[in-house]
């Protein structure tokens, strides 16, 4: 049975903190537009009260969150359980734009009296310095995304299968890592606050050009990034990928065929092995065809 609630209740928090993966769904005003539905993992998600949170959004292929948030502020944010008791919670929530003159207030769906209901902080921004610093920043991160909850629901779950986390994936942070690697070596110098960023070459291969290519306008051509990709060539993006352990990242999946593991991590354990049990496959072998022999 589904319960509502008007902010995240206490004994929902640590739950929710818990969980590898979350769900973000946005739409625009059209009704022609595209509805979006994206998943989300990799520790990117924080909880600031029980009225607010923000998630740290990652480069991809596409920008329709952000842009989506710019138009219409509405968003809904979706946890529910793989292991465990069964259980969904939805987070209904306000998100606004940075430059509020991108927000048309009077085709609101709900009426807030605060100013910072939601916002969509992009790279190199004060407000995404603050929220995301560099000693945690993931690779390729583009944006933090705030949102303030007015509404929470919990039910049940019970069609959700249960699935075992295995671990992260660090392909994206590869990916993203590879491309601020040339951002960092075109980097302006740090005197070059006069000049227009705009009029700066982009450099092949780099997230700057990424971004400028992909994430600008949204399948319906709504603005997306706005200041990021300036941003970057003027703030060299930093980031703890370097510092995370990729063994750590695999553990449970060692733990989950570790006898193959050793084995291919011991070859010369694996051929005495096999030595041992050859030959006593061969004498077991050899004294069934003596006994039939003798009959």
């Amino acid at each position: 049975m589904v319960v509502f609630h008007d902010e995240i209740p206490e004994f929902l928090v640590g739950w929710i903190e818990s969980q590898q993966m979350f769900w973000v769904a946005t739409a625009p005003i059209s009704v022609h537009g595209h509805i979006n539905l994206s998943p989300k993992g990799g520790d990117t998600f924080h909880l600031v009260h029980s009225k607010k949170v923000y998630y740290e959004d990652l480069t991809g292929s596409g920008v329709e969150t952000i842009s989506h948030v710019r138009e219409n502020r509405r968003i809904t944010i979706l946890f529910n359980a793989f292991d465990g008791p069964p259980r969904i919670v939805r987070l209904w929530g306000i998100g606004t734009p940075s430059n509020s003159r991108l927000a048309s207030r009077s085709s609101l769906p709900y009426h807030r009296t605060s100013n910072d209901a939601g916002t969509v902080h992009e790279y190199g921004t004060p407000e995404y310095n603050s929220l995301i610093p560099q000693a945690t920043r993931q690779a390729g991160s583009r944006a933090a995304i705030v949102v303030d909850v007015f509404k929470v629901s919990s039910s049940c779950g019970y069609a959700v299968p249960l699935y075992n986390f295995v671990a992260n994936r660090t392909r994206l942070h590869r990916f993203s890592e590879a491309k601020e690697r040339v951002d960092r070596a075109h980097a302006l110098p740090p005197d070059s606050e006069d000049l227009d960023a705009q009029q700066i070459n982009v450099p092949p291969n780099s997230l700057r050009e990424y971004w400028l290519r992909e994430n600008t306008k949204s399948l319906d051509g709504l603005p997306g990034l706005l200041t990021a990709p300036d941003a970057i060539a003027r703030f060299p993006p930093l980031n703890n990928f370097q510092s995370i352990s990729t063994t750590g990242m695999l553990c449970d999946q060692r733990n989950s065929s570790k006898r193959s593991y050793d084995i291919v991590k011991h070859p010369d354990k694996a051929f005495i092995l096999g030595f041992f049990l050859g030959i006593a496959t061969a004498t077991v072998f050899t004294k069934v065809l003596g006994k039939m022999e003798l009959y």
